[in-house]
């Protein structure tokens, strides 16, 4: 990775993405400043290239963006003319058409795979139709019960790393607490302005009649779809949320009884506070369920305060389990998404996919790893519905520069990748590449195989650069995984153990 692009990925990662960014209203050139920012932070440089055009519009600008930037007043402006020369020197092939982002799932059309999910970022009238007007294909509407929760605050914490301020988040939260009443009243409303947008009604009962009269309400009022919400890990009371979800004799129930309620497609959202999600997913779709949704969020312990040994969030001093999610669960995610798609009984099961997705690239692998639609909450509570534009204008230009023609043909491109540890190639090393014009000599790769790895690398002691030692070198790639200028890169090239074993005899 040359220097260039590193600095142009970190000015933008410095972006406070404003709302109604002053950046752009300083812009001579009538520019979307913020935008275009905004598209490189997400990994939408094709899109950035697209709003900034062929030519440099920055050549012989007194930059007045930068005076405005508000990150000025914390530390230094961005450098946005730095940050459009980058990607305006990169040679990026721009997409004119865009490719159709519609996807059919459980017998439901939807315009492009993106749903608000189950949450608060789809909890009233006015919140979904912003989202809908900016691109979403849908919401899963925050679950309603026939009871209103009693809620604490604060309900919110963040995990913390380096300076970024949101990799992790949780949240203490419950179901809907609008009345049962207020929220049919904002599907019917929805449903009736929005006709082609899907809402999938999320519902949680409290025993077998009320699964099956909150699915009769839901459909009555205009859902498209039943999500059964068996997962959300911090409800107050037993045989709710995830508790239902590690109990396979209640989804079974449960799920029966929500598809007696309606002939509506049916989700069940699985709960990853479980060894083996496939058990209750394989039970749900035996008792009747359409889909499958995952995951919903991780039970997490978040931010000891060592000054009072409080919890984040702190509620006068104390707080309790609750969910995990952000970006730093998508592994995870497409763990559980996996094992269900590799499963004979659920392999074939419609899934609607979610956990860290913040980007058209993290769509993209939960697509590839065999989800239909994909759903999102802590990104959107970051960064605002807003995302959506660059999920879209990211997702049709890797599937066009793919050669792709619609989302379908990238649904599951990634599950024969995914093999059993044992049928790993065990018999060769792939050796790391040094790249000695790019390296500083910072030295960050000898110290960690020192320390952490296999002690394979010197210093040498005139250029100051490392050396790779290929008798100790087990090919573990740690070095390129710590390099902080990309200086290091697999080879490619695959040597047969017994040969360094030759070697070093």
């Amino acid at each position: 990775m040359a220097y260039e692009e590193i600095r142009m990925k970190s000015e933008a990662s410095r972006c406070l993405l404003c709302h109604d960014a002053p950046c752009t209203q300083a812009c001579e050139k009538k520019l979307e400043v913020a935008n275009i920012i905004r598209s490189v932070r997400f990994e939408n440089i094709t899109g950035a290239a697209r709003k900034l055009g062929e030519a440099n519009p920055c050549m012989d600008c007194s930059a007045p963006c930068m005076a405005a930037c508000n990150r000025g007043a914390i530390d230094q402006p961005i450098h946005i003319p730095e940050v459009f020369s980058e990607v305006n020197r990169k040679e990026i092939s721009v997409p004119k058409e865009k490719v159709d982002l519609s996807v059919d799932s459980c017998g439901v059309h939807f315009e492009n795979p993106f749903l608000l999910s189950s949450s608060v970022v789809g909890s009233n009238y006015e919140m979904v139709a912003k989202a809908f007007e900016m691109g979403w294909a849908g919401v899963a509407f925050k679950t309603i019960g026939l009871f209103t929760p009693n809620e604490v605050s604060p309900r919110f914490g963040a995990l913390e790393k380096e300076d970024n301020p949101f990799i992790g988040f949780k949240n203490i939260e419950q179901i809907s607490d609008h009345t049962l009443e207020e929220n049919v009243s904002f599907l019917k409303r929805l449903k009736k302005e929005y006709p082609t947008k899907v809402i999938v009604a999320s519902i949680m009962g409290q025993n077998e009649e009320e699964w099956t009269k909150l699915a009769k309400i839901m459909e009555e009022a205009g859902a498209d779809m039943i999500e059964c919400n068996f997962s959300c890990p911090q409800m107050v009371g037993e045989g709710l949320g995830s508790d239902v979800g590690t109990n396979l004799e209640l989804v079974a129930k449960y799920t029966a009884a929500t598809k007696r309620g309606t002939n509506l497609p049916v989700l069940a959202k699985m709960t990853p506070n479980i060894t083996k999600m496939e058990e209750p997913a394989a039970v749900a779709l035996e008792a009747g369920a359409d889909g499958l949704a995952a995951i919903n969020t991780i039970k997490s312990i978040m931010n000891v305060d060592l000054s009072n040994f409080g919890t984040a969030p702190n509620v006068e001093g104390k707080c309790s389990v609750g969910g995990y999610s952000g970006k730093a669960v998508k592994p995870i995610a497409l763990r559980f998404i996996n094992d269900m798609k590799k499963d004979e009984r659920t392999k074939k099961a419609p899934i609607s996919g979610m956990g860290g997705i913040e980007s058209w690239k993290d769509g993209a692998e939960f697509l590839a790893m065999g989800c239909e639609t994909l759903q999102v909450t802590t990104s959107v509570m970051q960064y605002g519905y807003r995302i959506i534009e660059d999920m879209l204008e990211g997702l049709s230009d890797y599937l066009s520069l793919s050669n792709m023609e619609n989302v379908s043909e990238l649904v599951g491109a990634a599950l024969d990748n995914v093999i059993d540890a044992g049928e790993l190639d065990r018999d060769t090393i792939e050796y790391p590449r040094f790249h000695h014009d790019s390296c500083v000599g910072c030295g960050r790769c000898y110290v960690s195989c020192f320390d952490g790895g296999h002690q394979a690398i010197i210093m040498d002691e005139k250029t100051k650069k490392p050396k790779m030692n290929p008798t100790k070198c087990v090919g573990c790639h740690l070095c390129k995984l710590v390099c902080p200028t990309g200086s290091i890169s697999a080879s490619g090239i695959r040597v047969l153990k017994k040969v360094k074993e030759e070697k070093a005899s």
